[in-house]
């Protein structure tokens, strides 16, 4: 059977690389569903744009009469729904936005989404499928021991992550009161090409090579788990495809760092790869900033649910999938340039408080 996927949010990020795996790797055809808002690139799906089974819409997830056309024209197998306001310090900032695009606009494609799964015939709403993609930041803060779990409690500490829990929140009830057959996956932080250049390995990356000062918060040792975007679009297919209804699966890469050994280990790699005695070490440009307000200390995703249930594990290291990914930048600079150019710039954000 020829699936048919409807990928919201599919020109940023995550979803540009859940698109591209698709495209690459299934004889599946993919609707594009992405309002193109500063994040949104389509230069980011070019590889795949002019492949027949791939359709692009504009359009406002928050629409929901706009949704409701989309889903009786393309009448999706699959929904992968990744659309959302994402960056922590811009929620800070503007937290209107937060709430509309990942809260409303999850209500929205929810609505659209039920009312064509109750539409179809008997056959194709058994293999229905509503995926929703979402983040380990809806649990809040660990110590310095443990892991996040399907059934940690949620204790969301910014505006993005208390929206992206509602959102959560929405498609868990959404399965239990209506029926509606869904999936949920919470990662950790993803990197890889093509990450829009306001999170910390791209704008390190850039600055770095530009021999721009390099903003830490704090002190550094704020601790992440790591994940490369091509692993995650893989797991995400799994959980698409195989996923146990109803059920939530975490995706990490079983990679933490904290933020100062990762900025380090861009230095060294861009000190490699483009050595410029006018600039002299990277590592010289580190700049301590005032920290983040509310800055979640650590995390980390125990991942061993999906590995022990679907077979899935990250193919890359940190090691390897930042060097990869750090020549992806300076190998590809005419993506970058044009955002640098004048939609974002580098600025600080997130000091609205």
């Amino acid at each position: 059977m020829t699936k048919r996927f409807l990928i919201t949010g599919g020109a940023g990020f995550i979803g540009s690389a859940v698109v591209r795996h698709l495209i690459k790797t299934t004889p599946y055809m993919v609707v594009v569903v992405d309002k193109l808002t500063y994040a949104g690139n389509l230069e980011s799906l070019s590889s795949v744009s002019s492949d027949s089974r791939y359709a692009f819409e504009r359009a406002d997830i928050v629409d929901l009469a706009a949704m409701k056309r989309i889903f009786r024209e393309f009448s999706p197998d699959v929904v992968m729904h990744l659309a959302a306001e994402s960056h922590v310090d811009r929620s800070i900032d503007g937290p209107g936005e937060f709430i509309q695009t990942n809260i409303v606009g999850t209500y929205a494609l929810l609505q659209a989404a039920l009312e064509h799964w109750r539409g179809i015939p008997p056959e194709r709403k058994a293999d229905f499928r509503f995926h929703h993609i979402s983040t380990d930041e809806v649990f809040g803060s660990l110590g310095p021991t443990g892991f996040f779990y399907e059934d940690s409690a949620y204790q969301p500490n910014s505006p993005y992550s208390a929206s992206k829990a509602a959102s959560d929140h929405l498609v868990r009830a959404w399965h239990h009161t209506y029926g509606l057959p869904v999936v949920m996956t919470n990662c950790s932080n993803n990197y890889g090409p093509y990450h829009f250049p306001e999170k910390l390995i791209p704008l390190t990356i850039i600055n770095a090579l530009e021999g721009k000062p390099l903003p830490v918060y704090g002190s550094g040792e704020n601790i992440r788990d790591w994940l490369h975007v091509e692993d995650h679009a893989e797991a995400l297919m799994q959980v698409a495809e195989y996923g146990t209804l109803g059920e939530s699966y975490n995706i990490g890469g079983h990679n933490e760092h904290t933020n100062i050994s990762v900025v380090r280990a861009i230095c060294a790699l861009v000190d490699e790869f483009a050595p410029n005695d006018a600039i002299g070490p990277r590592e010289k440009l580190v700049t301590f900033v005032t920290d983040r307000p509310g800055h979640d200390a650590r995390y980390a995703i125990d991942a061993a649910k999906i590995a022990r249930e679907l077979g899935w594990r990250p193919r890359h290291s940190f090691e390897s999938g930042l060097r990869q990914t750090v020549k992806w930048y300076l190998d590809n600079p005419h993506w970058w340039e044009r955002v640098r150019s004048g939609i974002y710039r580098g600025e600080r954000l997130g000091v609205a408080v």
